[in-house]
């Protein structure tokens, strides 16, 4: 008996290790970039910012498609690969096949499960067309020798056989069937946001092993540190966003009654910039129909007047209820000058009501949003911020954001500030480290 189950036990081993491996792809001569019809590589120019391929494959001051960005995970830190067509550190020898293979099902050429990290769940949407167009963009890059940092993962998740078990369990195709009562332009959003665009990846929950629950799509998720704010129903914004509201937000990053791109979705729109208008039009077509989340709904037109005067002390109930002083009076200095100062854009703030950083259900982009500020973006008249992250302690970030969502926020206090503040405090130390101690 025993034997026998032994015996057993090592067909369905054999079995699950023949099930993850995968073949390697022969290589190929690296295409000429001539070789490639011009108008097809402009396509796969508009896909790829849209996939926002630049941004995670482009490390800070290196090489435009290069790798070596760090993408900080729960599971430990990964570092992009250099999809340049470099014959040796890139994707040069890969086939448009090998290609797509990567791109649809997560497996390098050489036959390696590739990290979720990589969006092939959302990509495995992507038609036919556009990988040829994609590959054909590529493939005619400036070719950089870069090898990645090697990522820093404990094991077992360092072996990548793991990763076929992974797949086994949540990684299902996107089947974006037509809907006959919805016309071209949603269908072309739906295409973009659910595919390419990968918007789930970031503005949906993951379960512990780092897939997205689908069940609760775009219901809110994280992303390096930041928040990504529920979408559509489960939105939480002040005003309700429509279609004409994040087609300025997805073009300009920035819209007057629901604030800036910050972190994570800055190069978004950045990338969005540069694609052909009526893309983003039909994804904010399909973003739109997700539709208006209940708190929107119910304030619509928001007060913009604080819930009690600078100098009163702020009154709450639950964990925070003793608010210290110092935040009203933090609050008072350096606040009101610019959101209520009356001064439009750069120099003058939005108003706080509108801000889905203070209604949403986690502190962290409020905090960082204090600890950080708002940069100057070149041509732009975004409003602009200057960071506290220097000049407040702790215990000052934790009263003025208590502060601010007791006046603005129309919820309960947050019982999770204390940590958000020390976790976004760890965040910056580490984003300030010498690129040489990332990479040893």
């Amino acid at each position: 008996m025993i034997v026998g189950l032994g015996v057993v036990g090592i067909a369905a081993a054999g079995a699950a290790l023949a099930a993850a491996w995968r073949s390697e792809i022969a290589p190929v001569p690296p295409p000429a970039p001539a070789s490639f019809d011009p108008a097809l590589v402009r396509r796969g120019a508009d896909l790829a910012l849209i996939g926002d391929c630049r941004t995670c494959h482009t490390a800070p001051n290196g090489a435009a498609f290069a790798g070596g960005l760090p993408l900080p995970t729960p599971f430990g830190t990964l570092y992009s690969t250099n999809i340049t067509p470099d014959p040796e550190t890139g994707i040069g020898r890969w086939s448009q096949a090998a290609f797509a293979r990567a791109l649809r099902d997560g497996v390098d050429r050489e036959g390696r499960h590739l990290y979720p990290a990589f969006p092939y769940d959302h990509y495995s949407a992507t038609t036919d067309d556009d990988v040829r167009a994609l590959y054909a963009f590529f493939m005619s890059r400036p070719a950089v020798s870069a090898p990645p940092p090697p990522n820093e993962l404990p094991f077992p998740l360092t072996i990548r056989l793991t990763l076929a078990g992974w797949k086994l369990l949540f990684l299902r195709p996107k089947n974006l069937a037509p809907d006959p009562a919805k016309d071209e332009v949603w269908h072309r959003g739906r295409y973009l946001v659910e595919g390419l665009g990968h918007c789930g990846a970031c503005h949906s929950p993951r379960n512990l092993l780092g897939a997205e629950i689908t069940s609760r799509a775009y219901q809110g998720g994280e992303a390096e540190g930041w928040r990504a704010y529920a979408l559509g129903a489960a939105s939480r914004s002040p005003v309700p966003w429509d279609e004409a509201a994040l087609m300025q937000y997805l073009r300009d990053g920035f819209h007057p009654l629901h604030g800036v791109a910050r972190g994570p979705m800055a190069p978004v729109v950045e990338n969005l910039a540069e694609v052909p208008r009526e893309e983003v039009a039909a994804m904010a077509r399909y973003l739109a129909s997700l539709g208006a989340g209940p708190r929107g709904e119910a304030a619509a037109t928001p007060s913009l007047v604080p819930a009690s005067a600078p100098g009163q002390a702020p009154q709450a109930a639950g964990a925070q209820a003793a608010i210290p002083a110092a935040g009203t009076d933090l609050y008072a200095a350096a606040c009101t000058a610019c959101h209520e100062g009356g001064r439009p854009p750069p120099f003058g703030g939005i108003s706080l009501a509108l801000s889905t950083a203070i209604s949403d259900e986690s502190p962290r982009n409020l905090v960082n949003l204090i600890l950080e500020g708002l940069p100057v973006r070149g041509g732009t008249a975004q409003p602009i911020m200057p960071g506290f992250g220097a000049v407040l302690t702790d215990a000052q970030v934790a009263s003025l954001a208590a502060d601010l969502r007791r006046r603005f926020g129309g919820g309960l206090p947050w019982p999770d500030l204390d940590s958000a503040i020390r976790e976004a405090r760890a965040a910056r130390r580490l984003a300030a480290r010498p690129a040489a101690a990332m990479t040893r």
